[in-house]
């Protein structure tokens, strides 16, 4: 993330900011466009844009010629249709049985993952006498949603419900593409390849993020990325390709000095090893930043930054406040009403995931509605 943020800019009530370069979007976007080749290339904007802000993202996305969007729920998508009319919205959860009219009436997609479910829009667009697209859901063998083998079996022996609706995508969801040597992943392209000859000729979707770097043989028509275009790495087992797009930022609210010996936080869960000047922030896990990125005398937790300088965690993470280590910070870098870089460049949200024994997906979708939000370049 190079576009700097300038403090005068955030409004002096903020005690958290969060910030999304829009330009590293664009490229990360840009790259797996270009991964994907001859594939369209959509965009995954689901969960509000994975934590980011759907509406400013998917508007980015379009400028850039994105005209392919998935969300989660039906609300998600009467959201997002407000800002993208033109757009095809894919819904992933499903049709929610009587929702059909909605559906239509907002130019929804639904992702059609059971047999009820597509005699359900079929039986809609009959009545309507309107051919409408959505997407058939198959389960190649991740056990979540999409037409099981017995669903798969029903559908293959009567076609004849595709005269009803338009079948715009037929797609499934790599299970372990997140490690791309697994043998799972070949087993799912070659299930969804062999059903997809069973079928007649439409679009096909494999690929989600890590997917898009398994090469032409997963790509087929559409290619999905969620996290790799707000800077997660895709991958569990190898160095992110993607670049950041997310800080993190947390307002300081007091800078104090403690002795060796002394404790810090709830349950004195870390005792002082040296003299120390700490600076107490104003986020915590009521912010998305994780009680389980605290520190103790058994480990250590999350580290921050101010001016390039490390300032480690001390003790617990509380609700709505953070200590952290600025003995070793030259004096005057970090002051009271200023901020440290509690997630960014050199702390990611994929540093912040493993340090938390969780993931980028839950740090992002969780970071604070009540932090101060700002959107960069773009």
């Amino acid at each position: 993330m190079n576009v700097p943020i300038s403090e005068k800019d955030i409004p002096s009530s903020a005690t958290g900011l969060i910030a999304t370069d829009l330009n590293a979007l664009l490229r990360n976007y840009e790259k797996l466009r270009g991964l994907a080749a001859a594939a369209e290339c959509a965009a995954v904007v689901k969960a509000n844009g994975y934590g980011t802000g759907a509406s400013p993202v998917a508007q980015t996305l379009a400028s850039a010629g994105c005209r392919t969007f998935f969300v989660a729920t039906p609300d998600e998508a009467l959201a997002l249709r407000t800002d993208l009319p033109e757009a095809d919205i894919y819904v992933l959860d499903g049709l929610i049985p009587d929702s059909a009219p909605a559906f239509s009436d907002a130019d929804l997609r639904p992702v059609l993952g059971d047999m009820d479910e597509i005699a359900e829009w079929a039986e809609h667009c009959r009545n309507t006498g309107q051919k409408r697209p959505a997407a058939v859901h198959v389960d190649t063998g991740m056990n979540r949603l999409g037409l099981k083998a017995d669903g798969q079996h029903r559908l293959l022996a009567d076609l004849s419900v595709f005269d009803a609706f338009d079948p715009s995508l037929i797609m499934t969801h790599l299970a372990c593409g997140d490690t791309p040597d697994n043998p799972k992943n070949e087993d799912q392209r070659a299930r969804f390849e062999s059903f997809l000859r069973k079928l007649p000729p439409a679009r096909a979707s494999l690929a989600n993020s890590a997917g898009v770097f398994l090469g032409g043989p997963y790509h087929f028509d559409l290619v999905r990325p969620g996290i790799a275009l707000y800077g997660g790495n895709p991958f569990s087992d190898r160095p992110n390709p993607m670049e950041p797009v997310v800080r993190l930022l947390g307002r300081v609210m007091q800078i104090g000095k403690a002795r060796a010996g002394d404790v810090v936080g709830y349950g004195a869960a870390l005792r002082l090893q040296r003299d120390t000047r700490y600076a107490t922030v104003a986020a915590g896990y009521a912010d998305g930043y994780f009680r389980s990125l605290g520190s103790s005398d058994d480990h250590a937790g999350a580290v921050a930054y101010a001016g390039g300088y490390a300032a480690p965690i001390l003790g617990r993470v509380s609700m709505d406040l953070t200590v952290f280590d600025i003995t070793d910070i030259p004096d005057g870098v970090v002051r009271r009403g200023g901020f440290l870089e509690l997630i960014g460049d050199r702390f990611t949200v994929d540093d912040a995931g493993a340090c938390a024994g969780s993931m980028a997906y839950e740090i992002l979708t969780s970071l604070s509605r009540r932090c101060h939000r700002v959107y960069l370049g773009g």
